[in-house]
Formats: structure tokens, C-alpha cells, sequence
């Protein structure tokens, strides 16, 4: 008998850790493709406030939370599209690689610019006037690796830069200065 119940408290311990165990790694590495949506919901949550987090930053595959108990979690993005968030600027700016939704602060804040986007195959991608978030960035999602070609311009002023969006390029785009155009 006591054997029995030794055996039972063992088999209720390994579900208990195997459940334990489950939730950490499921809740620290969230992966689904079919919810890339979701993800690009999230991320614009984020960037626009309407979700907090004591820190939250994606780079070229993921993106990072952190709660305010410290716990991790982790969010695939979608396979076919990279994101990628833009602060123009005139003075003010700060080096970065990966951008922190949280964090980072751009000079140029509810800000309208005209946003053209193309390939190195010269297709456009992207050509609207777009509105920097309260964070002073814009933010964007590409297609995955390739080579663009973006210029941005407002009042007079323009500024045009090469980004990329092959694994581990940069997701924070914070050097693109506008100045005057010249003739």
C-alpha cells in the first residue's frame, strides 16, 4: 500500500512539474504563423501605448516583453515580413539597432511626412504621407529580405536612406536626417 501511495504522489509530482513546465515555455515562447496579425496588432499596440509593458523591443525576429513581474515573453514574427520603425528627424536623434516600442523617442512627434518606399528592383512599396506614432517614429512592415530605398520628405525638406531587412539588420531607423532640398 504505502508503495502505492508512493508511486501515486510521484505520477501527481511529474504532471504538476510537466504542467509547471508547460506554462513557463509556452507563455516565453509564443509561436504561432497563423497569428501574424495578432503579432502586427500587438506591436502597433504597443508602439501607440495602448498596451504596457515594463519593456518591450523587437529585432529582426522577434519580439520582446517584458512585464512588469520580470516575466519574458517572446513572439515570433511573421515569416515573409519585417518590421521596421523610422524616426526622421532635423537636431535631435539617438543611436540605435533594436527598437524599443517602450523606450525609444523620436524628435518629430505626431508629425506628417511623405513616406516612399521602393526595391532594388525599383517596384514602390510604400508611397503615402504617414503620421509619426507620439513616440516620433513611423512605423513600417516589409517585405523580408531585400533592399530598399526610402525617402521622406516634409515641407521643403527630405531626407533618403538605405535599410535592409534581412536577418539581424537593424529595426530601430534613426539616422535619417531631413534638411533642405537642393536643386
Amino acid at each position: 500500500m504505502k508503495k502505492k501511495i508512493f508511486l501515486f504522489t510521484i505520477a501527481i509530482a511529474v504532471v504538476l512539474v510537466g504542467i509547471y513546465i508547460f506554462t513557463i515555455v509556452g507563455r516565453s515562447n509564443v509561436s504561432d504563423d497563423g497569428a501574424a496579425q495578432d503579432i502586427k496588432q500587438l506591436v502597433n499596440d504597443y508602439s501607440l501605448g495602448n498596451v504596457t509593458a515594463e519593456a518591450a523591443s523587437i529585432d529582426s525576429e522577434q519580439l520582446i516583453v517584458t512585464e512588469s513581474d520580470s516575466n519574458e515573453l517572446t513572439y515570433d514574427l511573421p515569416e515573409d515580413e519585417f518590421f521596421v520603425s523610422i524616426a526622421p528627424f532635423i537636431e535631435q536623434t539617438h543611436p540605435c539597432a533594436v527598437h524599443s516600442l517602450t523606450g525609444c523617442q523620436g524628435e518629430m512627434v505626431e508629425e506628417e511626412f511623405d513616406v516612399y518606399v521602393e526595391d532594388a528592383e525599383g517596384n514602390v512599396i510604400i508611397d503615402e504621407t504617414m503620421k509619426t506614432f507620439a513616440n516620433g517614429f513611423i512605423d513600417l512592415w516589409l517585405p523580408r529580405e531585400k533592399t530598399y530605398n526610402v525617402t521622406i520628405t516634409q515641407d521643403g525638406k527630405s531626407a533618403e536612406s538605405v535599410i535592409s531587412t534581412f536577418e539581424g539588420d537593424n529595426t530601430c531607423i534613426t539616422t535619417i536626417q531631413l534638411k533642405e532640398k537642393t536643386a
